[in-house]
């Protein structure tokens, strides 16, 4: 096998997930000219300056086969690989020097270094196609690669990877598994090889293979490490049970390993226990209260036990590194906390409808008559779909939705009779654009969501009031255009939501009580009934976890709105009460009247 460069493998992949789509064509147009530049410059006798421009060409299209065959006639023209190899300096960490450096190890058959330099280049960029060449998938190469290389490749690479990965990395990794499995063939006892090659394969969604492998581990060898990577495989298998008690035999062997007690409350937690999982984390909280993990997440169950929001303030305050991502865990899929809230009216109901067996289409003509009025952004919502939609409400109910409760300065929608139009001209293009870059309906956090919206605190705040009722257009990605053909009504709330976010961090340095950005969201906060009532709602409450000062202030009118929206629905449908309820439950403060009040209102929606 030593002694010839090989180029990409002969199944390279032209497109797709891999090489990235939007950017491919570029890439490879880069690497296609720092390789003739590389072989203008090693006709001219300069191998060192041709070596630099080739390790260019790798770093920008690892997958172009000109770049082996060019690192093929430096080799020759310098006097083999291992000279070569003299003009790849790895003092340099750049990833296409190392690149250049593994394959030319592997032409000289130095195989071991030649996978570990490969593989670490690969850890820094996992979907990309840095190891879809020939050499790696050799049939005779498992034999020449020691089996600690292995486990070391193995252990960097999980360690580097979230668990599961996504298609494209599965994809691009997948000669280091088939490597792997060749090397556990022949090296069938080797414990540390069995454990470690099971958190890789787990992670790209080898799962059987990982249970098997770290079974086969604790056979060999009943180490700690074992125990821990079968009952991690377990667990992605779903088989929480048969993980339960692999761990806590486990925890009765080495009841020093704290970490693992966190891990017995998170898959508890997943079996729907929280009470169990609460023993588990207070132990391990108890054991060693500066525990990074145990304090968040015995902080994160409680909240799921009695939805106290104290709890995720604990989280959202604390320093430590995991309670950050135990707040993102607690908050997924959470109206409020972790996305924007349901939506109930039958105008977007009959959106979903429509979408579901036609595309979006301005022409096309849609007709629905409503029983009683419902709120305007639930027909913009429709007419993002369907521009030529008309929507007939038969009547205004009472209480009046259109008429805002307390007088307010700033109204994003006026009506003409039941038919809403914006009362604020649209945004600037570049407003448009600044909010149309970051908004999204999910967010990890209240807190993430604060920061994350900070890069509109320049921005008009006229025009963020522009962009709730004249929304930028989705952007041009996946997510964009599966917003546009199956959700537009969550792209209109995300754009809502992000909005009133860019609103509350205008002019920071003026007092909260006297500042603009209070005016702004709270006359939003209580304006007409609408989805901007819950975006603005959404944005103080999130200015309240952060900004502790603002609290009773916000408390006040949150609970406020939701008191007005649940007396509105002794008489009418509010269909933004079950949202107003949600806001009420995690804003800081809250007295136990008033979330009892907001949790008696959603049990009832409920039925």
């Amino acid at each position: 096998m030593a002694g010839t460069l090989s180029t990409p493998a002969d199944h390279e992949r032209t497109g797709g997930t891999v090489e990235h789509d939007a950017r491919c064509a570029e890439e490879r147009l880069e690497a296609e000219g720092e390789v003739a530049v590389a072989r203008l410059l090693l006709a001219d006798g300069d191998p060192a300056h041709a070596a630099r421009h080739l390790s260019d060409a790798l770093a920008r299209d690892p997958g172009l086969a000109e770049t082996y065959e060019a690192l093929s006639e430096l080799a020759a023209h310098v006097g083999g690989p291992h000279r070569a190899l003299e003009l790849f300096d790895l003092e340099t960490p750049y990833s296409g020097t190392v690149a250049g450096h593994a394959h030319l190890s592997a032409a000289a058959g130095e195989w071991d270094e030649a996978v570990r330099l490969l593989v670490l280049v690969a850890a820094q960029e996992p979907d990309r196609a840095w190891l879809d060449v020939t050499w790696l998938r050799g049939p005779d190469l498992a034999a020449s690669v020691s089996p600690e290389i292995m486990v070391a490749s193995a252990l960097h690479m999980a360690s580097c990877l979230p668990d599961p990965v996504d298609d494209d990395v599965r994809e691009a990794l997948s000669p280091l598994l088939a490597l792997l499995r060749e090397s556990v063939a022949l090296n069938p006892d080797d414990a540390r090889l069995l454990w470690s090659g099971s958190t890789f394969a787990r992670r790209l969604g080898a799962v059987e293979e990982a249970i098997a492998w770290a079974r086969r581990s604790f056979e060999v060898e009943p180490s700690h490490e074992a125990a821990i990577m079968i009952g991690y495989a377990l667990r992605a298998a779903e088989r929480y049970d048969e993980a339960l008690r692999v761990w806590q035999d486990e925890a009765e062997r080495t009841p020093e390993d704290l970490g693992l007690h966190i891990d017995i409350s998170d898959l508890l937690v997943r079996r729907g226990d929280p009470e169990r999982a609460l023993v588990w984390a207070e132990r391990a909280l108890e054991a060693d209260p500066t525990h990074p993990k145990a304090g968040p997440t015995a902080d994160a169950v409680r909240y799921r036990i009695d939805g106290d929001v104290r709890h995720l303030l604990a989280l959202a305050e604390s320093e430590l590194p995991y309670a950050a991502e135990a707040l993102t865990d607690v908050s997924w899929d959470r109206p409020v906390l972790g996305r924007a809230a349901d939506q109930t009216e039958a105008t977007t109901n009959s959106l979903g409808q429509a979408l579901e067996q036609v595309e979006p289409s301005p022409d096309l003509e849609v007709g629905i008559t409503v029983t009683a009025l419902e709120p305007p952004s639930s027909v913009l919502a429709l007419h993002l779909a369907f521009p030529s939609a008309t929507v007939v409400f038969e009547s205004v109910p009472d209480p009046d939705p259109r008429v805002a409760k307390y007088e307010v300065e700033h109204a994003v929608w006026t009506y003409d009779d039941a038919i809403a139009r914006p009362a604020v001209p649209p945004p600037s293009p570049e407003a448009a654009e600044a909010v149309r870059r970051i908004a999204s309906f999910r967010w990890e956090s209240l807190p993430a969501l604060y920061d994350s919206t900070v890069v509109l605190s320049a921005v008009d705040p006229a025009d963020l009031l522009g962009t709730l009722v004249h929304p930028p257009a989705t952007p041009d990605t996946e997510f964009g255009a599966t917003m546009a053909r199956h959700a537009p009504n969550l792209w209109l709330s995300g754009v809502q939501v992000t909005a009133c976010l860019g609103i509350a961090h205008h002019a920071v340095d003026e007092p909260w009580e006297t500042s603009r950005r209070r005016e702004i969201l709270l006359d939003l906060l209580h304006g007409a009934e609408d989805w901007v009532n819950v975006a603005a709602g959404i944005a103080l409450v999130a200015t309240a976890w952060v900004v502790p000062e603002t609290r009773q202030d916000v408390k006040y009118h949150v609970v406020t709105r939701m008191v007005d929206a649940v007396r509105a629905s002794h008489q009418r449908q509010v269909s933004i009460l079950g949202p107003l309820c949600e806001l009420v439950l995690v804003t800081p403060g809250t007295e136990d009247d008033y979330t009892s009040l907001a949790k008696d209102a959603l049990s009832t929606l409920d039925e």
